[in-house]
């Protein structure tokens, strides 16, 4: 059974504010969340990333803004950023979220993965990976892009599956935020790679960026963020582009 594409909204959020930035860095204030996260889903998005972007340097923002947002909508929110327990998981589930995405502490120790899936399910669980090109492979890094790990983003990839993650956040360091398209290479790799969805990221800049990356990869949903936050391109927009592309999309809009 062929599954429908999924147009997924990414709210980068410091403290109690959405931020976007490139590569990021310069990261600047566009609007507050539950707010935000009530006109995407209005607007046709599929899903939303809830993104704590200074969580894991910085220390955990409050759960409050987790609940204003999730309260606001009811397409599923996958919240992430600072969750290294168990415990971690189990506050932002009861905060409102459907799934968690952990990253830096699932490189730091793998065995989270499997924990939280064994106490939510497989479905429950995201792992977040952002990775950068270095030669002919692609780097994991972590800290919000600030870290290097050694780890190839392919093999961590699978390992974060065999351990548990039942789907992956994959976005490109090189073009996040640049607007001049999906790293379409790096996708397919992972995508061919990996059993479970893969959403890609990083660097949506027109619908025919993200008309490519869900033609020519495996990715199953596109993340987009500052293109639509700026107002350059609308969900709907996306949408016909890709029902006109003959993609297999959950409506027209």
């Amino acid at each position: 059974m062929t599954l429908a594409k999924r147009v997924i909204v990414c709210l980068d959020v410091t403290g109690d504010r959405v931020v976007k930035g490139v590569r990021f860095s310069n990261l600047r204030d566009v609007g507050d969340p539950a707010t935000l996260a009530a006109q995407y889903e209005a607007a046709g998005a599929d899903e939303l990333v809830f993104l704590d972007v200074s969580a894991t340097i910085g220390g955990r923002a409050t759960l409050d803004t987790v609940r204003r947002t999730a309260e606001r909508v009811f397409v599923p929110l996958t919240v992430g950023g600072g969750i290294a327990s168990v415990e971690d998981a189990t506050g932002a589930l009861r905060a409102g979220a459907d799934k968690v995405a952990v990253n830096s502490a699932a490189v730091t120790r793998p065995a989270l993965l499997t924990e939280l899936s064994g106490r939510f399910g497989a479905q429950c669980v995201v792992a977040s990976i952002d990775a950068r090109r270095s030669g002919e492979r692609w780097d994991v890094f972590t800290r919000a892009g600030t870290t290097p790990t050694g780890l190839d983003a392919i093999a961590w990839a699978r390992e974060c599956v065999d351990r548990g993650a039942g789907e992956i956040v994959l976005t490109s360091i090189d073009r996040d935020g640049t607007r001049a398209g999906y790293d379409v290479e790096l996708t397919r790799a992972v995508a061919d790679a990996v059993t479970v969805p893969v959403i890609a990221s990083g660097g949506a800049g027109s619908p025919e960026h993200i008309c490519d990356v869900l033609s020519l990869t495996a990715a199953d949903a596109a993340l987009i963020a500052g293109v639509v936050h700026d107002g350059q391109i609308t969900i709907a927009t996306i949408k016909r582009a890709l029902a006109a592309r003959n993609i297999l999309i959950r409506d027209a809009a």
